[in-house]
């Protein structure tokens, strides 16, 4: 259970359909992210390394929330830009370069993105995505040391990764429209955690007590 009970009072409604007005590029890295966990573990189950590199993200089993409903939440609950996807797209598909005998599988790849993604208030964001706030800043530091802190991403680059989005997106014959920069302007709503009945399975062998 996480460490916050179902019945506080601060607790952010459960969403259960994506929102009509989240941008699509959540729904691009949606596909891509699923279709490469797919393939990594397919690979696993082949023989390869399921991610030594990655064991700190690690959860016991794979959450019951989807990849695509998890980026729909982080984008509701935050004040991210749909920018800030893309760029922690960007560092997760650096990391893997860096530390190549590592796969984005279903047991990390929530971990890894709300690690990316998270721009300011660690308790903010682990509330959003599920875990402790003690757990979220070991996976910072994690995350940051294996990155070795380059965090850059020229604006080079960023288009360079908006374009390979777009081409996924051809390549499996989904039509969907340019990705956009705009900044995100809704609210956030309170400050609190979000229904755990999907979430409970987000524990991880490495947590420090926020997560049984």
């Amino acid at each position: 259970m996480l460490a916050i009970a179902n019945d506080d009072q601060n607790r952010l409604p459960e969403q259960t359909e994506p929102d009509p007005a989240t941008p699509r590029v959540l729904s691009i890295l949606s596909v891509v992210l699923e279709r490469l966990v797919n393939r990594n573990e397919l690979l696993g189950l082949s023989g390869g390394r399921l991610g030594k590199n990655l064991e700190a993200f690690h959860g016991v089993r794979p959450p019951a929330i989807s990849i695509p409903k998890y980026l729909d939440r982080i984008y509701k609950y935050t004040n991210c830009s749909p920018a800030c996807f893309v760029v922690g797209y960007v560092y997760i598909d650096r990391l893997v370069h860096k530390h190549p005998g590592s796969l984005v599988v279903s047991l990390n790849v929530h971990r890894l993105l709300v690690t990316s993604i998270m721009h300011y208030n660690n308790a903010f964001y682990a509330r959003v995505g599920g875990v402790t706030n003690a757990e979220l800043n070991r996976l910072e530091m994690e995350f940051l040391f294996m990155l070795d802190f380059q965090l850059t991403v020229t604006s080079r680059v960023f288009e360079s990764y908006c374009l390979h989005l777009e081409r996924e997106m051809v390549i499996w014959n989904i039509t969907i429209p340019k990705i956009e920069g705009g900044i995100h302007t809704n609210t956030i709503e309170d400050i609190a955690e979000i229904s755990v009945e999907d979430m409970e399975s987000f524990s991880s062998p490495l947590s420090n007590g926020g997560l049984t």
